[in-house]
């Protein structure tokens, strides 16, 4: 019996009319396999895996196939999105097996969840090397029956190997200049200076390492640091892997010039991608990267916002080509000379296939092209092009649309939030500071949860407004405190501070070990076979790292001591890894760089319709220094009155207008700057921005 009918996972759903008995992750799955006496086969991907539909396509939907899986095994599928933890802890496995994961994953267990063989993808028959999955299937069965003591072994040993990876942290010191210009070093060594981007194909959006970038040029006036940043960006922007026509980037290029991305979108890389273009206009005022900025939020509210207010987690990479009928990856995005002719009419056809980049041979599959923009300058023409993007925009929406993953995962909804409530205030965007607002609100209503008479927790998922079944990891409590955090600086609102403390407290009480470091899943979560317990970026910034910037952020707040040492001891292990690793801990290098720089500490006081208030609060929004925490509102009220700043923001404490006007007050390592009336001022104490 398949039992993935009632599940909230797309991902899951979309498996439920397998003839594959399907369990979900759960105990009875592996009471069932130790009552039978067979093996566990575990298959883990997401929605939006093109390979994970080749393999489901393949071999799930298979009737043959499915029976000698269902003969022989206790079947288990799971949605990496909703268990990050059940993913790291045997994707390390398959990792230090076979040098190389990805999904699909499919691994499987003894009824002890111990693990024995591994692989990715495998095809229906054997072909690159690659035994075919029925293959597979069958000899795991034989070995099983046959060779049950070489099979326990090998399981154990296994288990052994990864409880022993356990962290040695040392309590290692935190940071310091030294290691962030080692990082940057290091950095330089591995940029492709003629493409922009770290290393060779398949090249990634490196998100959090421009972060860093940006924040180590506001710090230090590096001048390389701020080109990189900036050349990656426009190298991106221009590329295939940035929708030219409906904004929002792909995961990411299959080669190194960014032309042809892998084409499934996901929220994380928009909204961390949103949040650096954003961050480069601030710094360098870039008209490119305003745009980019904006389409890019307008991307996630158009295409991912959800009606309960949440943001989507994906749209597939694939979708149905008209001329087939079959799936295929990039038919929605990819255009022939002969289809924009035929939208555009031969004139505007021709200046679209020159403007864009598409050629009679194809920088795609079946002479299709990506679209991009290879021509460096500006666009030749700008209103006319405008006009056209539009009308391949409106001809394209015509097009069989990719699925969508509805499914709303905390961490990157937290991500989503900072970035449309910045966008928001940088670009006068009060529509994005709503999305992000009820974005925030969903948060609360949905995924705060009491169990058992317990103090509320944070679910990783949930989805048409229910909430998921799985606890939330570190990464959700840190981006989504970050999120609370940024909306909190934008809006003014201090329940969100109060909110983001409430996550912080939890991360203190339940992911924190005595050393400082820190574990993905609470101490009283599920217990898998490992712990996990990774300080290192992939696609997302670390739940490690992630906790520890807004750990920082929220100490710089409320002055609280606890929040600050948290922060600092976590942050011993980018000094360990920044220098030899930069590509994957920038978010960890970028949180340093806040604690290098203070961070700087700004509370904006005076009356809300004081039109100076708000330019001084603007004025503190763009300013570069790194991780600098902004609080604004109303004066504090005379001794022994009620006021709108008391219970909220602890920086407005005390805090008074001068001489009756707004004014804006600047700490820095203990110290304070005079206050300032004067916008010029206080950009100077903050480090001014090209976007002010």
């Amino acid at each position: 019996m398949n039992r993935l009918a009632g599940v909230t996972s797309p991902y899951l759903l979309q498996h439920a009319d397998n003839p594959v008995d399907w369990w979900p992750w759960e105990p009875g799955a592996f009471e069932e396999a130790k009552r039978r006496d067979v093996p566990v086969l575990l298959s883990v991907g997401y929605s939006a895996c093109h390979w994970c539909h080749v393999m489901a396509h393949e071999s799930f939907e298979d009737g043959d196939t499915a029976a000698y899986m269902n003969e022989h095994f206790v079947n288990v599928k799971v949605d990496r999105e909703e268990r990050p933890d059940v993913d790291a802890v045997y994707m390390e496995a398959v990792q230090a097996a076979t040098g190389q994961g990805g999904w699909p994953m499919t691994v499987f267990l003894t009824p002890d969840a111990e693990p024995f063989y591994f692989g990715t993808y495998f095809p229906p028959e054997p072909r690159h090397g690659m035994p075919s999955f029925t293959q597979v299937l069958e000899g795991v069965s034989t070995a099983w029956a046959g060779r049950r003591e070489e099979v326990a072994e090998v399981a154990q040993r296994i288990t052994r190997d990864l409880a022993g990876r356990q962290l040695d942290y040392g309590r290692a010191a935190a940071p310091g200049p030294e290691e962030a210009a080692q990082a940057l070093l290091a950095l330089t060594r591995e940029y492709d200076e003629a493409r922009g981007g770290f290393g060779g194909a398949p090249k990634f959006p490196p998100s959090m390492v421009l972060e860093f970038l940006l924040r180590h040029h506001a710090r230090t006036g590096a001048e390389g640091a701020l080109q990189m940043a900036a050349d990656t960006c426009e190298a991106m922007a221009r590329g295939g892997i940035y929708d030219q026509l409906g904004g929002g980037f792909a995961r990411y290029s299959v080669d190194r010039e960014w032309v042809v991305p892998h084409f499934e979108k996901m929220l994380y890389d928009n909204a961390l991608l949103c949040r650096v273009y954003a961050h480069l206009w601030r710094a360098t005022g870039s008209d490119l990267a305003r745009r980019v900025a904006l389409e890019t939020a307008d991307f996630m509210v158009r295409e991912l916002r959800t009606p309960e207010g949440g943001f989507a987690s994906a749209l597939d990479a694939d979708s149905e080509d008209p001329e087939t009928g079959k799936p295929a990856e990039g038919a929605y995005y990819a255009w022939t000379p002969a289809q924009l002719e035929e939208v555009l009419g031969a004139e505007d056809g021709a200046l679209a296939a020159a403007c864009f980049g598409v050629t009679q041979e194809g920088t795609f599959e079946h002479g299709a092209s990506v679209l991009r923009l290879p021509q460096d300058g500006p666009v030749v023409d700008a209103g006319r092009i405008a006009g056209i993007r539009q009308r391949l925009l409106a001809a394209r929406a015509a097009r069989p649309a990719p699925g969508r993953d509805d499914k709303v995962v905390a961490a990157w909804n937290g991500l989503a939030v900072a970035a449309l409530a910045e966008c928001g205030a940088y670009f006068d965007r009060p529509d994005l500071i709503e999305r992000a607002t009820e974005a925030a609100d969903l948060l609360v209503r949905v995924h705060f949860r009491a169990e058992d008479g317990r103090a509320p927790r944070l679910a990783r998922t949930s989805k048409d407004g229910q909430v998921g079944a799985n606890a939330g990891v570190l990464e959700d409590y840190g981006d989504v405190a970050e999120g609370f955090l940024a909306l909190a600086a934008v809006t003014g609102e201090g329940v969100w501070l109060e909110f983001a403390g409430f996550l912080l407290d939890l991360v203190l009480d339940r992911f924190t070990a005595e050393d400082g470091s820190l574990f993905d899943t609470a101490h009283d979560a599920e217990r898998l076979i490992r712990r996990p317990q990774d300080p290192t970026d992939t696609a997302a910034p670390s739940g490690w790292t992630a906790a520890a910037g807004a750990l920082l952020s929220y100490a710089a707040h409320t002055g609280s001591e606890a929040h600050r040492t948290a922060a600092e001891r976590a942050l011993g292990v980018v000094r360990a890894l920044g220098p030899r690793a930069p590509r994957f801990i920038g978010h960890g290098l970028a949180v340093a760089e806040a604690l290098l720089d203070g961070p700087r500490e700004v509370a904006v006081v005076g009356r809300a319709d004081d039109p100076a208030r708000a330019e001084l609060h603007r004025t503190a929004l763009l300013a570069t220094a790194p991780g600098a925490v902004v609080a604004v509102g109303e004066p504090a009220p005379e001794e022994g009155g009620p006021g709108a700043a008391e219970g909220e923001f602890p920086l407005l404490a005390g805090r008074t207008p001068v001489e009756g006007r707004a004014a804006a007050y600047v700490c820095r390592h203990f110290v304070c700057a005079r206050p300032a009336a004067d916008p010029a001022e206080l950009a100077a104490q903050l480090g001014r921005s090209a976007g002010s």
